[in-house]
């Protein structure tokens, strides 16, 4: 009797899924404002200081910090400036009424902040009480202080988020480089499958998977295009392959991925290419296929394929599935090098009495008192799980779990983008 092969582990099927990730070079040029969402093709730098020059933090006045060193100096007040306009330098003795943002006056080391100035008038002159002895660069904002000319503000590979964004724009970058969206091909096979909307036949289910796995790959800002529920025959799961792998970077599909009489998947992969068929030590999931499908004949390019990912039917392992493996190597393909979500060390406030065989992944929740409440259902198919909890606990292989211990967590929040 043959030997069953050894489940790989999570950390195995990784590796192997991103050292097989062909980073995308196509790129395009974006308004900064259309940028939000898309992954930095190259590194950008400033072309100069932020803020280009001396300016105030505080609504006040511009003084000389030696003119206030009596603790309740009175000064002549010379000039008002607004941000935006240029002072004239200021002269010994005086103070300039200054706003936020505005440049410092040539002459002035110090901004006294308006609360703690009273202001007065005697004959034509305006003057102010300075009840403070400020210090030589008192709330001034230097030049360079932020961003100094040269230095890169942006490197390649971040994906371009609203602070991104604006920091372009502080420096004045009106374009951004960024890498073409990842065109990604999804179907779902499983004649059981019926749409929201229809009437339920008997033994059919909604295919709640297209709806997840479509928002997954909006969140990661692919071009979807949705060939639908493929029939449950291996000419239709090929003719779909075919069409999908000519036009995109990536096909994934969800069901079939077994290897009964009625799963099509690795016949129809293998016919059209070449696949990886992995039984992963990981719960919710287990089966994952990984392979290529060819499109040189259609191209004309030697070796030119399409990726493939086939992730399982059950909603939470496909969800669960998508998040470990394809999330990670779909910002791979994108240029994106730390593709690892944040884990936090956080206390269980339940029992797991006793661990699985494999690497489990279960839903938890944050509770009001900082630890992490498990959800009651771990089931594969209990999709609500999903929607309750904040994120995954990370559970070793074997490993029980009593209240009060630390465990890994990872947050959905980390891993929708």
């Amino acid at each position: 009797m043959t030997e069953p092969k050894p489940l790989l582990s999570v950390a195995e099927a990784l590796a192997f899924l991103l050292s097989s990730a062909r980073q995308m070079t196509e790129t395009e040029n974006l308004p900064t404002l259309e940028a939000n969402g898309r992954i930095l093709a190259i590194a950008q730098s400033s072309q100069l200081d932020v803020p280009p020059v001396d300016n105030t933090s505080m609504d006040g006045y511009a003084v000389r910090a030696a003119d206030c060193a009596s603790g309740a100096a009175v000064l002549r007040v010379s000039q008002r400036i607004p941000a935006g306009h240029v002072g004239q330098p200021l002269e010994a003795g005086c103070a300039a009424r200054i706003f936020t943002g505005a440049m410092i006056p040539q002459g002035a080391d110090a901004v006294v902040m308006q609360e703690v100035c009273v202001a007065s008038k005697e004959g034509a002159d305006d003057l102010v009480t300075v009840k403070h002895a400020p210090q030589s660069g008192e709330w001034i904002r230097r030049a360079g202080e932020d961003i100094q000319a040269g230095s890169v503000i942006l490197h390649a590979g971040q994906r371009l988020r609203a602070q991104e964004i604006g920091l372009a724009a502080s420096v004045g970058l009106a374009t951004l480089p960024v890498v073409r969206k990842l065109r990604v091909a999804v179907f779902f096979t499983g004649d059981e499958l019926a749409m929201p909307g229809d009437a339920l036949k008997p033994g059919a289910i909604y295919n709640s998977n297209k709806f997840t796995l479509r928002g997954l790959l909006e969140n990661l800002g692919c071009d979807i295009t949705d060939y639908g529920i493929v029939p449950d025959t291996l000419a239709a799961t090929r003719d779909t392959l075919r069409r999908a792998a000519a036009e995109h970077d990536l096909i994934i599909t969800s069901g079939g991925v077994s290897v009964g009489e009625e799963d099509h998947i690795k016949p129809a992969v293998e016919a059209e290419g070449h696949l990886n068929m992995w039984q992963i030590a990981v719960k919710p999931g287990k089966p994952l296929a990984f392979g290529e499908v060819d499109r040189a004949e259609k191209s004309g390019k030697e070796n030119d394929t399409a990726f493939f990912l086939g992730l399982p039917g059950n909603p939470v392992s496909s969800f669960v599935t998508f998040l470990l493996f394809v999330r990670p190597f779909i910002l791979r393909l994108q240029g994106v090098q730390d593709v690892a979500p944040r884990a936090y060390a956080m206390r269980a406030d339940f029992n797991l009495p006793k661990g699985d065989r494999r690497n489990e992944f279960l839903r938890a929740k944050i509770n009001m008192e900082g630890g992490l409440d498990l959800f009651a259902n771990q089931s594969s198919g209990v999709l609500t799980s999903t929607v309750w909890g904040d994120g995954l606990i990370d559970n070793p292989p074997g490993r029980a779990i009593a209240q009060g211990d630390i465990v890994r967590f990872i947050s959905f929040s980390d891993l929708m983008h």
